[in-house]
């Protein structure tokens, strides 16, 4: 038997809804300080992008620091069925990103148990979730 003092359940989740409200008030300081400040540097970078294209360079080198303007690409589709079926029918299966949808294997797994992919692994464990008494 452990000598340490029980804590009553109610004291315990009150404490938690209060480490959590506090925790959510930080966050969103920090987010609205976050996006201030991320509105400043776009500000800046639409600047630097502006001065890279007028003067016909892809880097400047300064006192503080080198401005390098590259080009990124992003893609994405807007036809999910049409990418599946030219993803499969090409075998271009490392288009797609390596990380399972946590839901839907799920509800995959609860509907067809005896269907357990290859190299699949799992981890379950306790969680806790407390809410506020109204």
């Amino acid at each position: 038997m452990s000598d340490k003092p029980v804590i009553p359940a109610n004291k315990l989740a009150g404490i938690y809804i209060k480490i959590r409200n506090k925790r959510a008030d930080l966050r969103k300081a920090y987010e609205a300080d976050d996006a201030h400040l991320d509105g400043q540097l776009q500000a800046v970078v639409a600047e630097m992008l502006s001065t890279c294209e007028a003067v016909g360079a892809n880097s400047i080198r300064t006192d503080a620091g080198t401005i390098i303007r590259t080009i990124k690409t992003r893609y994405w589709s807007s036809d999910w069925e049409a990418m599946h079926d030219f993803i499969q029918t090409n075998a271009a299966f490392d288009l797609l990103e390596r990380r399972i949808h946590q839901t839907n294997m799920k509800l995959y797994l609860e509907g067809n148990p005896d269907k357990l992919p290859p190299g699949l692994n799992s981890d379950s464990f306790y969680d806790i979730s407390v809410r506020r008494s109204t």
